[in-house]
């Protein structure tokens, strides 16, 4: 059983023998919690460090202090690097990093968390706005990778279905990043056959006008396959935005990247726009989990960041990236660049319940990917 599991069954059995009838276990544990007793024994425990893979982590462990009065450090580590410092300091007694804001979520919820690593907690008077199955480990807010176009040179987006990119027109115009680099796009692939292979299916039916043949492989290993081979330009979140968007490009390419890297549009640097409407989705969430370290010396203090994270507050310097709290309380940011809050029903939602599976086939994708990609 972890934290998680431990506190709110202890939360709720309290409630219960308190006589507080409020019609379940999450309305018990709402009426338990004390918000101010968590910020006082926060108080009380040493400082804490917040590893998120945003730089805006610096600025928002500011906020948090200034607010509660309870020390944090925020500091920049991206998703690989923050698997591997947290494996280290639990393993070596030398807990650096309390709390792990969206690293990999195939490798924590695989690895991590089956080993004692790391643990979920759920703040149980905002329990109730969080769906479910977004509460084990807890999801704090997804991260859109959209189908993009150059809006400086296309009135509409030049593309309506996933099956276009695998046709010459296309062959090295699509810029993505590079899923032996970047392993949560191997875990896209494997999301979409586990789960939306009949989707992938009807989107070939309705581009080629046949029903494609999953007799011996996957609509979606099909579609990797032939998109590998198309030869899409391989790069980092800025230079794939950069090759889409760019202004000043007479040819400029299609592609997926993230809703952060549409703050450029701001600044004229990029003209980029999300492809809406797009068969099968326009893109796709992939998880940011608040992942607790088990061994904190200060796990009040934790406790109260991943609350403050689930704010309209504490999640606001990310919103504006276009990151959405799973929190239904949270409306969207009013000056996030992109619009994604318009599609957020055309993209491809990641399920966690199989991430285990998403780890466990990442190198047979990426393998699948390094024998088929055309250079």
């Amino acid at each position: 059983m972890n934290g998680r599991h431990r506190t709110t069954t202890a939360m709720g059995l309290a409630a219960l023998c308190l006589g507080i009838g409020l019609g379940g276990a999450a309305q018990a544990q709402e009426a338990a919690f004390d918000l101010d007793a968590l910020i006082e024994a926060a108080r009380a425990e040493p400082s804490i460090t917040v590893y998120a893979v945003t730089g805006k982590i610096v600025g928002t462990a500011e906020a948090f202090t200034a607010r509660y009065g309870v020390e944090a450090t925020g500091k920049k580590v991206n998703e690989a690097d923050q698997i591997d410092l947290l494996i280290r300091e639990f393993q070596s007694d030398n807990i650096v990093g309390d709390l792990s804001l969206a690293a990999d979520g195939g490798s924590i919820i695989a690895q991590l968390i089956p080993e004692g690593i790391l643990t979920s907690w759920v703040p149980p008077d905002l329990a109730a706005n969080i769906p479910e199955g977004q509460q084990d480990p807890l999801v704090m807010a997804w991260d859109p990778a959209v189908w993009s176009y150059s809006t400086e040179v296309h009135e509409t987006c030049p593309v309506s279905n996933v099956w276009e990119l695998t046709e010459p027109k296309w062959a090295g115009k699509v810029a993505m990043l590079d899923p032996l680099v970047k392993p949560n796009y191997a875990d896209w692939f494997n999301q979409l056959e586990t789960h939306h292979d009949a989707a992938m299916a009807e989107a070939y039916r309705a581009h080629f006008g046949t029903e494609i043949d999953v007799s011996e492989e996957s609509a979606t290993k099909q579609w990797v396959r032939m998109y590998a081979a198309n030869a899409p330009l391989l790069g980092d979140s800025t230079s794939v935005t950069e090759a889409i968007g760019a202004v000043g490009q007479a040819e400029p390419f299609f592609g997926i990247t993230s809703t952060a890297k549409y703050r450029s549009n701001a600044s004229g640097e990029t003209a980029v726009g999300i492809c809406a409407d797009m068969q099968p989705f326009s893109g796709w969430l992939y998880p940011g989990l608040a992942m607790m370290a088990t061994k904190t010396k200060s796990p009040n203090a934790a406790k109260l960041f991943v609350h403050y994270m689930m704010t309209a507050e504490g999640i606001e310097a990310m919103a504006v990236d276009g990151k959405t709290s799973t929190n239904s309380a949270v409306s969207p940011h009013p000056e996030e660049a992109s619009g994604v809050a318009a599609v957020m029903d055309q993209l491809m939602v990641y399920d966690t319940s199989t991430a285990a599976d998403d780890f466990d086939k990442r190198q047979e994708w990426q393998d699948f990917w390094r024998i088929h990609y055309s250079r």
